[in-house]
């Protein structure tokens, strides 16, 4: 008799079913039955990583083990965004202690990093520099960031974690749709290095066809030596010597002695309260988590239930409260360990009551008026997140990047991997923004060793005491609104996890000054919106990708956004007999 893993998958792609049908639904007795093993949910934007995820926790792992074993296949099969040569932010509940900690793993400049080291002979910033070249590159900390969770929290053997990854590398997967597309869509800048250009194409350049077999030998002996020798393999072993070399034939300036110190650390997170729910999420130097509360702490004065979803009340003051906050980012957010970041006054209540009173509920306040606030004297659209959580309750959300789609599109020769592009989210000259149009001063300039700004937002809400769902976003900017929505919608406006996924987004980030709205909005909305003086903009692209997990009253729920395909929530099934 042959025995089989099987799993549930299950999207988030459901928007025109009605409301009781959309939300995927396993109660938590039926996980128990014998047919079933551990329960758990595994929400990620690569279906195949979800599927990954999903088998860890059905072979004994926790929520750790199988966010780890998703993170290193969604490098495999997400390579976009999924990285190793990238950085991100890890959010993990610990049932047994009943404990959140938030894990650092942003990447660092090197040395020899300078404040000016973007800025051409006229003092003008060359976004060639600081985005498509080898001096674009922070030190990478994802390898050390999974590598530390699992050290803290995981249940299962390293290696184990890896093999799915090492297996989907070196036998190769079907390339789907979307990352067909982006081949071909990007395979004049991925083409102009060699080692990228033989990674994801064929011979001459030639793009994967969705169904192909993406084979990727380099990377499958790259991860092999991770599984063998953990992160020593990477910050000081021959995937090291790869990188540095790589540095030289660039002109970058990761060497060996910057790889070899770096460390992720521990933080403790942000947490905040909103209509009697508790918000645990990234402290800095994410953004996210700081302007997250700020933002609930201003709406929490007003009736936003009342107002109804997406009517031109909601979307007013959403997008008045983000002007505020991202006017703040702009002066007060960077690395704590080089910046006195005043996170208790961005997230208190007074503060939140203040920036309330300043909202003219019939008038946008036009952002040449709004300054970042006083404080008291004493992080692409090509990011990834992923979710999860298992049957002891344990929960992680997970964000990480190589800032835009493929990093800066220089990969390292014979490891198989994608640098990141993240020097770009530090500040090149104050005025001048980044490429998300974010302005920023002094907190977040460029210095050795530091971390650049992010505005990821991994968050976990709890309700009762118990976590009630994780969530976050790539996009961007979009993501700290993005998470806000998904919240509001949530609880003010009770929908489901997957109708609060699908619903059409808005975001304002103070500068530009205008109002971006989704499909989706109805025109009279709109028109009542540019009466109170909002510059409205048609979204050129969909904000974000939630992938967000749930346990309540003994049922698990998932959900993966529509608005990027091959996403997927999967639940862990044991092993069934074939007949």
């Amino acid at each position: 008799m042959k025995h089989r893993t099987a799993t549930i998958v299950i999207t988030a792609l459901l928007a025109a079913m009605p409301a009781s049908a959309q939300e995927p639904v396993i109660r938590y007795q039926d996980l128990r039955h014998p047919v079933f093993g551990p329960a758990g949910m595994v929400a990620a934007q690569n279906a195949i990583a979800a599927e990954v995820g999903a088998d860890i926790l059905a072979g004994g792992g926790n929520a750790v083990d199988a966010a780890v074993a998703v993170g290193f296949a969604l490098a495999v099969t997400l390579p976009r965004a999924g990285n190793i040569g990238g950085g991100g932010f890890m959010l993990v509940y610990d049932a047994d202690h009943d404990r959140s900690v938030a894990i650092d793993y942003r990447e660092m400049a090197p040395a020899g990093a300078t404040r000016d080291m973007f800025l051409d002979a006229d003092g003008n910033v060359d976004q060639n520099l600081s985005r498509f070249s080898h001096l674009s590159a922070g030190v990478p900390g994802t390898v050390a960031g999974l590598w530390l969770a699992h050290e803290r929290f995981g249940r299962l053997p390293w290696r184990r974690l890896l093999e799915p990854a090492i297996r989907l590398a070196h036998d190769g997967f079907p390339v789907n749709h979307d990352l067909a597309g982006l081949l071909t869509f990007r395979q004049e800048r991925l083409c102009r290095q060699a080692a990228a250009c033989a990674y994801l194409y064929k011979q001459g350049g030639e793009p994967y066809r969705a169904g192909e077999l993406l084979v990727q030998t380099d990377l499958a002996e790259t991860l092999e030596l991770i599984a063998e020798d953990g992160p020593d393999a990477f910050y000081r072993g021959r995937i090291a010597e790869q990188i540095v070399s790589e540095m030289q034939r660039g002109g970058g300036l990761i060497d060996a002695e910057s790889l070899a110190a770096y460390r992720a650390v521990l933080r403790e997170p942000v947490v905040g309260s909103y209509r009697g729910v508790d918000i645990v999420t990234m402290p800095p130097p994410s953004s996210g988590g700081v302007h997250l509360v700020q933002m609930l702490n201003v709406l929490e004065r007003f009736d936003v239930a009342a107002m109804g979803a997406g009517s031109a009340d909601a979307l007013h003051l959403l997008a008045e409260a983000a002007r505020l906050a991202f006017a703040d980012r702009s002066k007060h957010l960077g690395d704590p360990d080089y910046f006195d970041v005043p996170v208790d006054w961005l997230v208190g209540k007074e503060y939140g009551a203040m920036l309330a009173g300043r909202i003219d509920m019939g008038r946008a306040t036009p952002s040449a008026e709004v300054a970042p606030g006083v404080a008291p004297r004493a992080e692409s659209e090509d990011t990834t997140h992923y979710s999860v959580i298992d049957a002891d309750g344990n929960v992680v959300s997970n964000t990480y990047t190589l800032n835009f789609s493929f990093g800066s599109g220089i990969a390292v020769a014979g490891a198989g991997f994608f640098l990141n592009n993240e020097m770009d989210d530090f500040v090149a000259k104050p005025g001048v923004p980044n490429a998300f149009g974010l302005l920023g001063g002094e907190a977040n300039a460029i210095e050795t060793g530091k971390r650049p700004l992010s505005s990821m937002t991994p968050t976990i809400v709890f309700r009762g005491g118990e976590p009630w769902f994780a969530t976050g976003s790539p996009g961007g900017s979009r993501i700290i609104t993005t998470v806000l929505q998904m919240i509001v919608n949530v609880i003010d406006h009770d929908m489901n996890i997957a109708e609060a996924s699908a619903a059409p987004r808005m975001h304002h980030q103070w500068h530009p000054d205008r109002l971006q709205l989704e499909d989706g909005f109805s025109p009279d909305t709109i028109r009542i919106l540019e009466t109170r003086g909002h510059e409205i903009a048609s979204s050129q692209f969909s904000m974000g990708s939630l992938q967000t997990v749930s346990l309540r009253d003994g049922v698990f729920r998932g959900a993966s956004d529509p608005r990027r395909p091959n996403a997927a929530s999967i639940a862990p099934r044991a092993a069934v007999a074939d007949d």
